[in-house]
């Protein structure tokens, strides 16, 4: 669990700025709407909320389902202490621990999500983090991503033409999300969604565990971008 093991990067890249970072998540809480819609997550079940930064996903999850018992994990102990102090109150467990290496049995968790953290992390540690979150959970259950995807129009293309060329952001632009959820074992993985906000494409991907050895599944979403205003 040690982050000198990886390339380990705080929210926004800079601790300093890890401040300022709600302001920026908060934009795109429509979003993270969308993929708790598609995780329905059901009274009783465990979720877990992987790279939650300052928990808004992971509060999100516990406003939407009451009685559904959530755990946000991060690795950025600054960022947790900024995850207690908004959920004051809230029966969240917050965990202090790497995507790659946490600290739960295999099979602990129903579901798992995910929102801004894939381009956080190298291509490796991207393979190391879904072979995790696929060995925590159950066999029926299901992984749901939202970040930073590929261009599909004109528009997105241009927005995409430079961070595609950086290194932690090359897998998510160029496409290789879903190929590398199917590398870790993932045996449906689907791209539920598109949007397009001022910041670039985003997609929102959903993967179910599957048995080891089956065969992956991977389709593009069929239906086009959407844009959601709050």
């Amino acid at each position: 669990m040690a982050q000198n093991d990886s390339h380990y990067v705080p929210a926004f890249g800079l601790s300093a700025l890890t401040p300022y970072y709600d302001s920026f998540a908060k934009l795109v809480n429509p979003y993270r709407r969308r993929l708790i819609h598609h995780a329905k997550v059901q009274p009783g079940q465990r979720v877990l909320d992987v790279g939650r930064g300052t928990g808004l996903l992971t509060m999100m999850v516990k406003q939407a389902v009451p009685e559904a018992r959530v755990t946000g994990l991060d690795g950025d102990p600054q960022v947790l202490e900024i995850a207690r102090e908004n959920s004051r109150g809230a029966d969240i467990q917050w965990d202090h621990a790497l995507a790659f290496d946490m600290p739960y049995p295999g099979g602990s968790f129903d579901a798992a999500v995910s929102s801004f953290v894939t381009h956080h992390l190298t291509s490796a540690d991207k393979v190391r983090a879904f072979k995790e979150v696929r060995r925590v959970l159950r066999p029926d259950g299901w992984f749901f991503i939202l970040d930073f995807g590929p261009p599909f129009n004109f528009l997105t293309r241009i927005q995409a033409s430079v961070m595609k060329y950086f290194e932690l952001t090359a897998d998510n632009f160029n496409g290789r999300i879903m190929p590398m959820l199917a590398e870790a074992g993932f045996a449906e993985v689907e791209e539920a969604e598109r949007f397009v906000i001022p910041f670039g494409p985003l997609s929102l991907w959903r993967a179910g565990r599957g048995i080891k050895g089956s065969r992956s599944l991977v389709t593009s979403a069929p239906k086009p971008p959407r844009t959601i205003v709050q």
